[in-house]
C-alpha cells in the first residue's frame, strides 16, 4: 500500500511537472499513468492480465475513448461555435459594446462583464480570452493599470461564477447531468447567491489588489506585442444582433433539455452557429476556415481532456486510490463535503475541471446518491467546486492565459489570477454547502 501511495502522488507530480515543462498532455499523461501502474502492480498488456484483473492499456484507453464517445459531438459544436463567433467579430462586437458603455473609468468592471456575458453565452473559455484580452489591453492602458493583472480579471469573468452557475452552457455544468439525473438549473437559488458572492468578493479583491499595486508605483508599461495587436481593426456586427446567438444557445438549451438531457447542449449551440451565419454572414473573414479551426480546436480540447480521464481510468484501478476516495466519501458530517474535496482535488492534480469530474463522478455519485443526498444539491457543489483547484499553476487555461494571449510571465501574473480563480471559488464551494445544510 506505501509503495502505492508512492506511486499514486509520484505519478500525479510527474504529469503535473511535465505539463508546466511544456510537455504535451498527450505524451505526459499515459506516461504518469504507466507509472502509477507500475507502483501499484497493475499488469501493463491485457494479455498477461489474469481474468477479471485490470490492466494498463485496457484501463487508460477506456478512460480515454469513453470521455470522446460521451462528448466529442458537444465538443465539436462548442469549439465551432466559438470560432464562428471569433470570425464574424460577433464576439469582438459584444465585448467592444459592454467595453465602451461601461467605460474606461470603470476598466475592470467592464473587462470582468464582457468575459461574463461571452462565457454565459456558450463561447469557449479560450475564444473568450482571445476576443475580450484586445479591448482589456486598451482599457488598463487608457486608465494605466498594470498590465500583469490582465489576465486575472480576463480569468475571474470566464471561470469562476460565470462557468460553473446554474443555466451555463458551458461543460463544467453539463457532466454531472448524466451521472445525477439533474438538469442545468439544479440548484439555481444556491448558484444564484454564489454566483453573486464570487463576482463581488473577485471584483474587490482585484481592485483592492491592483490599487496597492499602484500604490507601490506600478504602471502600465507596453510590451512590443501591444504594438501590434493594437494595428488591427476591421468592421464589426451591431453588438445587439450579436447578442442574439448567446440568447439563441441558452433559450434552446432551456427548452430541449427536458426531452434531450444532455443532447441538448448539442442542439442548443448548433442553433448558435446558424443564428450566428445569419445575422453576421457578411462580415466574416474566412467562413470555412472558421469551421476547420473549430474542430481542430474542439480535437485538441477534448484529446487533452481525454488523455487525463485516461490517467484516471488507471489510477482508479489502484487499491491506493480507492482507499483514498473512501477517506473522502467517509469524512464525518456533511456528506457534501467529502464530494466537494474529491473533485477539487483531482481537477487541480489533473489541471482540468471537466477532467476531474469525469473522473470523480463516476465513483462518487453511486454512493452519494445512495446515501440519500439530493442530487441537485451535489450537483451544483461538484460544479463550483471543480472551478477551483482546476486552475493551479500548470492548467492549460492558465498557461494559455498568462503566456499565449498575456505574454506575461507566471511570476508576474499568477499571484492575483490564482487568488481570484482557486481561492474565491473554494470560498464559493463552502458557501454552497452551508446554504444547502440550511435547506435553501
Amino acid at each position: 500500500m506505501v509503495i502505492g501511495f508512492i506511486g499514486l502522488l509520484g505519478s500525479l507530480a510527474l504529469m503535473i511537472y511535465l505539463t508546466m515543462r511544456g510537455v504535451n498532455l498527450l505524451i505526459a499523461a499515459p506516461f504518469a499513468a504507466f507509472i502509477a501502474a507500475i507502483f501499484s502492480g497493475i499488469t501493463i498488456f491485457p494479455q498477461l492480465a489474469s481474468e477479471g484483473s485490470p490492466d494498463f492499456i485496457t484501463s487508460y484507453m477506456g478512460g480515454f475513448t469513453g470521455l470522446i464517445g460521451s462528448w466529442w459531438l458537444m465538443f465539436l459544436a462548442g469549439a465551432i461555435f466559438g470560432k464562428v463567433m471569433e470570425d464574424s467579430g460577433a464576439a469582438d462586437s459584444v465585448s467592444k459594446w459592454i467595453i465602451e458603455k461601461i467605460g474606461a473609468k470603470h476598466a475592470i468592471l467592464a473587462v470582468i462583464v464582457a468575459c461574463a456575458v461571452l462565457t454565459y453565452g456558450g463561447v469557449s473559455l479560450f475564444i473568450v480570452a482571445f476576443s475580450v484580452f484586445p479591448m482589456a489591453l486598451s482599457l488598463f492602458k487608457a486608465a494605466n493599470l498594470p498590465r500583469r493583472f490582465i489576465p486575472a480579471t480576463l480569468a475571474l469573468g470566464s471561470v469562476t461564477f460565470t462557468m460553473t452557475s446554474a443555466g451555463s452552457p458551458e461543460i463544467q455544468n453539463w457532466i454531472p447531468i448524466q451521472y445525477l439525473g439533474t438538469t442545468p438549473y439544479a440548484g439555481w437559488e444556491v448558484s444564484l447567491i454564489v454566483a453573486i458572492f464570487m463576482a463581488v468578493a473577485g471584483y474587490f479583491w482585484l481592485k483592492w489588489m491592483i490599487h496597492r499595486a499602484i500604490a507601490r508605483g506600478e504602471t502600465f508599461v507596453e510590451k512590443l506585442s501591444d504594438q501590434i495587436d493594437q494595428t488591427v481593426h476591421r468592421p464589426l456586427p451591431s453588438p445587439l444582433l450579436s447578442l442574439l446567438p448567446l440568447v439563441v444557445v441558452l433559450g434552446f438549451s432551456f427548452i430541449f433539455h427536458d426531452s434531450l438531457g444532455t443532447s441538448a447542449l448539442i442542439i442548443a449551440l448548433l442553433g448558435g452557429i446558424i443564428t450566428t451565419y445569419l445575422i453576421s454572414f457578411k462580415y466574416m473573414q474566412n467562413r470555412e476556415k472558421a469551421i476547420a479551426d473549430g474542430a481542430m480546436g474542439a480535437m485538441i480540447a477534448i484529446a487533452n481532456t481525454a488523455a487525463v480521464v485516461g490517467y484516471g481510468g488507471v489510477v482508479k484501478q489502484t487499491e491506493a486510490f480507492l482507499t483514498t476516495v473512501d477517506y473522502m466519501t467517509n469524512i464525518p458530517g456533511n456528506p457534501l463535503i467529502g464530494g466537494a474535496i474529491a473533485v477539487a482535488v483531482l481537477a487541480g492534480l489533473t489541471g482540468s475541471s471537466s477532467g476531474g469530474q469525469s473522473i470523480a463522478l463516476p465513483l462518487i455519485a453511486p454512493h452519494y446518491l445512495d446515501m440519500g443526498v439530493q442530487p441537485e444539491q451535489l450537483h451544483r457543489v461538484v460544479a463550483i467546486a471543480s472551478g477551483s483547484l482546476d486552475t493551479l499553476p500548470h492548467s492549460g487555461y492558465v498557461v494559455t492565459t498568462i503566456t499565449a494571449i498575456a505574454k506575461e510571465t507566471h511570476k508576474e501574473a499568477y499571484p492575483a489570477m490564482g487568488a481570484l480563480t482557486v481561492i474565491i471559488p473554494l470560498l464559493g464551494t463552502i458557501l454552497a454547502i452551508i446554504l444547502f445544510t440550511l435547506g435553501l
